[in-house]
This record gives C-alpha cells, structure tokens and sequence, in this order.
C-alpha cells in the first residue's frame, strides 16, 4: 500500500512540475521589435508633448495617430538617446546591448562573431531559449562569420530574413539599389554594374539609374532625366556645386507606387504573411519562406526604411503635406563660429542652409509626408502582431524605437545625422505590452534611457536572469525595472562615434551636453590614451548648456563661467570610454580581423552617477 502510495505521489509531482514547466515556457511572450530608420521625435505628437509642451512639431503640421495610440497603450520612455549617430554602429548597439567602446564597432565596419570578446546578439539569444526568429526590411547590423580558413561569410542573425535587397530585386518596392549587377533586362555584362539604383512602377517596369550602365548600353541614357522629372526628384548638393541626376541623396520626390506598395509597405505585408501563414510557405516574388510555428514565442523584428532617404511619400501623402508651409531653420555665422571642427566637418558636408527656399520646403514637407506615411505601416504592423498573439491566447510584447538615431532639416545648416546635437540622437522608445503591470498604458518614464537597454528588456520578458554570469556583457538596464523603479537611476547618457566626423564621444546631462575628439586617428589600438593629455583646444570640445539653449547653437565650451562644469564633464566621459573596459579591434576591411585591443585604468567608472553645479 505505501509502495502504491509513492508511485501515486511521483506521478503527481511529475504531473505537477511538468504544468510548471509548461506555464513558464507559455509565459514567453511573443516580442516584436519596430525600428524606423532617421526618424526625429518631433515627427510624433506623443513626443512633442512631452517635451516641447506641444503636439505639433515647432517647424509645423505633422501626423502620428497610429505611434499615438501605442502610447495610449503602453509606456512611452520620452528620454532615450541612442550611442551612435550612424545606421550600423547604433543597430550594432541595439543587437549586442553594449556600448560601441565596449564592442568595438564604432562606424559601417563589418565584424565578426569569432573575436575574443564578442557574444551572440540578442536575437540569437532568444533562438537559443526556444524563439523562433524573423526579419523584414532593413538590417544594417554588419556581423560576419568567419569559416576554418579565416575568410568572412554570412552569418544568419535570423531564423527567417527576408531582406530589402532581395525584395528590391523581386520588383516589390518603389525604389532600390546597390550590389554588383552582371544582368539587366536579360543582357548579360563583362564590367559589373556597381553604382545601380532604380525605381520599379506601379506597373512593375524597372527604372535604372546607373552612369556604369549607360556607359555600356546607351538605350539607358534618358532614364535618368526622366525619372528626375517625373518623381520630381531633389537631390542634396553642396554650396558651389550644380544639382545632378545621379549623386546626392534624394531628399525630396514622390514614390512611384501607391501605399502600401512601396518597400516600407511590402515590410509590413511580409510580416502579416509571415504570421497568418501558419506551419505553410509563402512566397515573395519567387522566393519561398516558411510561416509561423504557434507552438513556439515568436521574436520578429521590422526594420522600415522610411524616412531615410530617399525620401519618398506616396503621392497621396505628399499632397496632403503639400498644403501647409513649414519654418525653416536657419544657420547664423555666430554659430558656424564657435562649432567644433569635427561638427562643422558634417555640416559642411551635408550643408542645406544654401538651397532656395522652395526646395528647403519640399524637403521638409516630404520628410513628415514620409514619416506619416509610416505612422500607418506602423500602427498595421502592431496590429497584425497583436491580432496573432491574442488568436493564439499568447502574451506579447512591442518595442517601438522612433529612429535609429535622428535627422537635421537644415538645424545647423545641415541635413544628415552622424553628430552629438539633439536632433540626431534623441530618439523615445515605446513599449506596449499585454502585462501591463510591467508596462502600464499611458505611463510616461522621464528617466533617461539608452539603446543598450532594448537587448536586457527583451531577454528579461522571455525570462532570463540577467545577473547571471552569462549576461555581465550587456551594458543595458531592463526597461521593466526601470518603471518600477527597482534600476539604477542615470544621470547622464553617453555615446560615441567614429563615422564621417572621426572619433567622437558625448555625454549628456538633464542640464548640459559635452562632446570631445577622442582619438587623433581611427586606427585601432594607437593613441588610445591620447584623449588624457590632450590640450582642450585639440580635444575639439562642444559644450552646450540644454536649459538657456535648448537648440544647441551656442558652443560655450571656451567660456570661463563653465570651465568646472566642462572639467568634471570631461573627466567623467574619458574615463568612462576610455578607461573603463575599453575595446578597439582591427576587424580589417571584410571583417575577418580579431585582433583586440583593450584599455582598462579607470574599471567601474560608469556608475550612472555625476553632479553638476548649475550655471546662473
């Protein structure tokens, strides 16, 4: 009779403990993970609220109903700021969870998986606990494998990835480009094409725009006028030079295709067919995926295009944005005066401030025209994301990011991104979830807020212990224990970047933002302490004081009532991205290098904390 007692008892606690297991692994939620592409806050009402006290932006009208409604839902983190102002280093930072002086991919390198300190993104993470993964869209996170003989080769970040490359050249976009072309229209060509970019109607014709293809076959030679006309194309050019139909980024046109047709579109269309598809393949063009698995938390991540150039509304969106006129920022000599030397570098550059009138509108217009048109694909791609989540009775979860990092229409003179200023790094997370005890609706969380953050948020909802050993990487907070308050608190932010400006590191304050030349050159492992005995002249410092001067034009990092809060500033960011586990690789040009360099004198620097007086 005991003996049968016990067996009874090992069943029901066998029964029990596998209800347990089950529950946990159902309590994964399903995670997606929206990322717009240069998009600034001021392009959403929530936003601008909350830190302008207005809904519209200060240039003019804008639309965001579908991003306003996701903040109504869930938490929206109004301070968060990205740690590189580049497409690659600031997508680098949200896979990985650590900071560019922590991976060592400070601008567009490609790097590997094989150096000593690298560990798997957070996506492959959530593969590992069971996920399965998907991509769509834009990527621009440039992680090689390498294979036994120490070549480069692709390396899968995602179970399922349908890339916008691959799309483009299925014919489902509007517009597209890149990569090397031995074939256009069925003739085969000796010289590769490289320099190709085209536009596909809504009729489904491909219109190239390429000097290497014209060169070779002249039936091409009017496409590019053409084209120019027809989409109403501007392009940006520098002070001096004359527009042309093939450089410069396009920042103002219309799009060939209709909504919902345009490469943003087919993003959000590929996810919906990834999800209703369940355990069937699809297709896309001629390429076949495979649908959604219930029985498995699935992790899918869009990365949308818009409003990157080329800046492209559908024309509907555009006529719409047409009809109201914008205040254009201006550029004042004072303020050319005293900029940095690496800052003024990009402004040269990317310098708008001479363009006319009219075509400072349009670029402005179109940009917020694009941005709108995004809002929608925004709102259909959370929608559809919770639809499946609720018909499957799973928990869910969206992280929104308002832009890989932000964008300038003629602030500072300049267009482009790749700087400290404002406008180019702050850019608000929204996170709705189905627990909204961890995400409460329409919390708004004041604290500041990093990229880095994204990976641990993710990990930690799929059930992860983050003081665990395996993740003493992740430079990031969990946004969950941000809300209840039971993180650190910041009382700065910081960055750095390397691309178009060179080596550049920032820190930011409620009150103030410091930026200093890091490096006297980008080559790794040289000069690594340069920084620490450099005059301040050659430090190129930008200091700004956020509460007098909000729009940043008034550099006072010479003026003398500042100089003990530019010191401790300065003090607090070489330490930190110098001195406390800092890491340089030479990745080499198709990044097969691993050679590490490391620089450690100031260990736990980074401790969230800094006081600064305030100036009268």
């Amino acid at each position: 009779m005991n003996r049968l007692k016990f067996i009874i008892l090992s069943i029901t606690t066998v029964l029990i403990s596998s209800k347990t297991v089950f529950a946990q692994k159902q309590q994964q939620p399903n995670i997606l993970f929206v990322l717009t592409d240069d998009q600034r806050y001021d392009s959403v009402k929530t936003f601008n609220k909350a830190i302008d006290g207005q809904e519209m932006s200060k240039l003019g009208y804008i639309e965001s109903p579908e991003v306003d409604k996701l903040a109504v839902q869930g938490t929206t983190f109004i301070n968060t700021y990205c740690q590189a102002t580049g497409c690659a280093p600031s997508r680098a930072t949200m896979h990985q969870g650590r900071y560019p002086f922590r991976s060592g991919v400070y601008e567009f390198e490609y790097h590997n998986n094989v150096a000593e300190h690298m560990k798997p993104s957070f996506p492959e993470q959530l593969a590992s606990l069971g996920y399965q993964t998907f991509h769509v869209g834009k990527l621009g996170y440039r992680l090689k494998g390498l294979d036994k003989n120490g070549k480069s080769k692709e390396h899968k970040v995602y179970q399922t990835d349908i890339n916008f490359r691959a799309l483009g050249q299925q014919g489902l976009t509007d517009y597209s480009g890149g990569g090397w072309w031995k074939e256009v229209d069925g003739v085969k060509y000796e010289n590769p094409i490289k320099d190709m970019n085209f536009f596909v109607t809504a009729n489904g014709e491909f219109e190239y725009i390429s000097k290497q293809l014209i060169e070779q076959n002249k039936k091409y030679a009017k496409v590019p006028e053409e084209v120019t006309k027809k989409y109403d194309l501007l392009r940006h050019y520098k002070k001096g030079q004359k527009k042309s139909m093939y450089k410069g980024m396009i920042i103002s046109g219309v799009s060939p295709q209709p909504a919902g047709k345009t490469r943003d579109g087919y993003y959000a269309y590929f996810l919906n067919e990834y999800l209703v598809n369940e355990n069937k393949e699809f297709n896309a063009g001629k390429l076949k995926f495979k649908g959604v698995d219930p029985s498995k938390p699935v992790f899918a991540h869009v990365g949308f295009d818009f409003p990157h150039t080329p800046v492209l509304p559908p024309a509907d969106f555009r006529e719409r944005f047409q009809k109201h006129t914008y205040k254009i920022p201006k550029v004042t000599e004072k303020e050319l005066k005293t900029m940095s030397i690496q800052m003024k570098k990009l402004v040269n550059n990317k310098y708008t401030d001479h363009m006319s009138e009219e075509d400072l509108q349009k670029m402005i217009q179109d940009y917020y025209a694009f941005c709108a048109y995004g809002d929608k694909l925004v709102g259909q791609t959370a929608n559809d994301f919770i639809s499946y989540s609720e018909k499957q009775n799973q928990p869910w979860m969206i992280i929104y990011v308002c832009g890989d990092h932000g964008w300038k229409l003629n602030e500072h003179g300049a267009t482009s991104k790749f700087t400290p200023w404002e406008w180019d790094s702050h850019n608000p997370i929204i996170v709705v979830s189905s627990d909204k005890k961890k995400f409460p609706a329409g919390k708004l969380v004041t604290e500041f807020t990093e990229f880095v953050d994204i990976a641990p948020t993710a990990l930690s909802a799929a059930g992860e212990d983050l003081n665990s050993e395996k993740y003493n990487y992740i430079d990031g907070l969990d946004m969950a224990k941000i809300v209840a308050n039971e993180a650190p608190v910041r009382d700065y932010i910081i960055g750095e970047t390397h691309a178009v400006i060179g080596a550049r590191a920032f820190i930011r304050t409620a009150d103030y933002v410091l930026s200093l030349k890091t490096r006297p050159s980008k080559k790794e492992g040289e000069n690594m302490k340069w920084a620490l005995s450099a005059s301040w002249e050659d430090l190129d410092p930008a200091l700004y004081d956020s509460k007098k001067d909000p729009q940043e034009i008034n550099n006072v990092a010479f003026d003398k009532k500042y100089q003990k809060v530019a010191k401790k500033m300065k003090d607090k960011l070489l330490n930190i991205v110098l001195g406390d586990n800092r890491v340089e690789v030479n990745w080499e040009k198709w990044g097969t290098g691993t050679k590490v360099y490391r620089s450690n004198f100031a260990p736990g620097s980074h401790d969230y904390k800094l006081k600064l007086e305030n100036i009268k």
